[in-house]
């Protein structure tokens, strides 16, 4: 499978662009256990247009990640533009359009999934955004709004003619937010639809490789891409069970990679996010007060030595 001239391999997984989760000591863990494409936290244009310094630090990629690709956000079409030619300098691989966000401080200004809500201005967007750049440029969606406006199959199609190179279909409408189950029927509709001819990426629901088999089995898709199951899980891309030793392992290393690539603050609070979602501590009993002194450790050895009490406790 290919997107442009990126070469992703049979049956390609990859992880999904998550503000606050993919961020450089995550995305380099995820490609190391088999990501076959991964994507930085989602940008703001405004923001970038604007030299906001947080925003600006998301585009810091390397080439130990690639393929590496960055997603921007935004409703205004000027500033989406001006934006695609930022990151174009950052040096991705590809560009992605986020049209699925459904969160309200995005969507419900009109980004992100919001623009389901405005098809002729997503196309102006996509289409303007193709004319100004380079690199690749992919696009990620939903079905539709709600469940009365599925509009996926037809605009799968007119996305494609404004020239993106790929499109990921996360299976549920805005209006159900994460909430549900994702319905995978219409992604395969659009990898079925003889008109389409760019490859099509499914998201919504992989919990496991196994799921992700029977999503390329069932559906068709030329990928998928996992999104909440990674929290915690950068070892989810991989076939061979690791120890949970092994997995604490990579833990402390993602947080070193975090405090050493951000800093000490903002790389212990990227990394509590993990800790706090990754099965691995299931098996420590009154796990309550642990979880609180991690969450709450401000100093890398700190939360290191806790990690190590907990390594002791699954032994």
């Amino acid at each position: 499978m290919k997107i442009g001239t990126i070469e992703l391999g049979e049956r390609p997984v990859f992880l999904a662009p998550m503000e606050d989760v993919t961020d450089i000591g995550f995305r380099m863990l995820c490609k190391r256990f088999g990501a076959a494409m991964v994507y930085t936290e989602f940008v703001s244009a405004e923001a970038l247009v604007r030299d906001v310094k947080s925003t600006v630090k998301k585009l810091v990629i390397s080439d130990e990640e690639r393929p590496v690709g960055i997603q921007i956000y935004g409703r205004d079409i000027e500033a989406m533009v001006e934006a695609a030619k930022i990151v174009e300098q950052a040096g991705p691989d590809l560009i992605d359009l986020n049209f699925g966000c459904p969160v309200k401080k995005v969507a419900g200004k009109g980004a992100g999934a919001g623009m389901l809500q405005n098809i002729p201005k997503m196309l102006e967007i996509t289409q303007k955004v193709v004319d100004a750049v380079h690199v690749p440029v992919t696009a990620k969606t939903r079905l539709g709004w709600n469940h009365e406006q599925l509009v996926i199959t037809t605009l799968a199609e007119q996305l494609q003619d404004c020239g993106i190179q790929a499109l990921t279909i996360h299976g549920r409408t805005r209006s159900q937010m994460y909430t549900g189950e994702a319905d995978w029927t219409l992604i395969g509709e659009v990898k079925k639809n003889p008109g389409i001819h760019i490859p099509i990426i499914g998201n919504g629901d992989i919990m496991s490789l196994d799921d992700a088999d029977r999503a390329f089995d069932t559906y068709g898709v030329d990928a998928v891409m996992i999104g909440r199951a990674t929290f915690g899980c950068p070892w989810i891309f991989s076939r061979q069970e690791l120890s949970l030793d092994e997995k604490i392992d990579v833990l402390e290393e993602q947080l070193r990679i975090n405090v050493e690539r951000i800093d000490e603050y903002r790389g212990i609070l990227h990394t509590r996010r993990h800790l706090a979602a990754t099965p691995v501590f299931k098996g420590i009993p009154n796990f309550r007060e642990t979880r609180i002194a991690m969450l709450r450790a401000e100093k890398k050895d700190d939360l290191l030595a806790i990690l190590e009490r907990c390594r002791e406790q699954l032994r």
